[in-house]
């Protein structure tokens, strides 16, 4: 036990499938009175950096997704809750970026900025996990998000 079972519960879920906005989404569920499958199917787009576009890193976007269902704003003329979420949001994606070197899905991967990429996901295998920081992605997005929550 590493002392984050949220960021562990991530890990496992996408080591059993969900792409990685879904693990990290999903490992947070409760706290925003959904279940797992709603929440799998709200953040299933997100992976891969958007629809396999490799931008923004899918376990950000999870982590984005809960920090907006749990301290997001509503009223549109609300200037100060969406400067408040939003610098949250900075704040964690920068933690990431420390420990990662980027927030970028194609700059984790290693892979050139004008790599063209199928929309059609590659069967995940133990060669496929071997080669790809995923799961270790979705552990941090998950930890960062985990001790935030915990000290707010």
């Amino acid at each position: 036990m590493s002392g984050y079972p949220r960021a562990e519960r991530a890990e496992v879920l996408f080591k059993s499938g969900y792409n990685c906005a879904q693990a990290v989404a999903m490992a947070f569920s409760d706290l925003i009175d959904s279940d797992e499958k709603t929440v799998a199917r709200l953040t299933s787009g997100f992976g891969g950096g958007v629809g396999r576009m490799r931008e923004v890193c899918g376990s950000v976007l999870g982590m984005t997704f809960i920090m907006g269902a749990l301290y997001g704003y509503d009223e549109t003329d609300d200037a100060q809750a969406k400067a408040r979420l939003y610098g949250e949001i900075q704040s964690l994606a920068e933690e990431f970026r420390e420990e990662n070197g980027s927030i970028v899905c194609r700059e984790l991967l290693g892979l050139s900025q004008g790599e063209k990429t199928s929309p059609t996901p590659e069967k995940r295998t133990q060669d496929f996990y071997k080669k790809r920081p995923c799961a270790q992605l979705v552990y941090i997005s998950a930890k960062n998000l985990e001790k935030y929550i915990n000290n707010h």
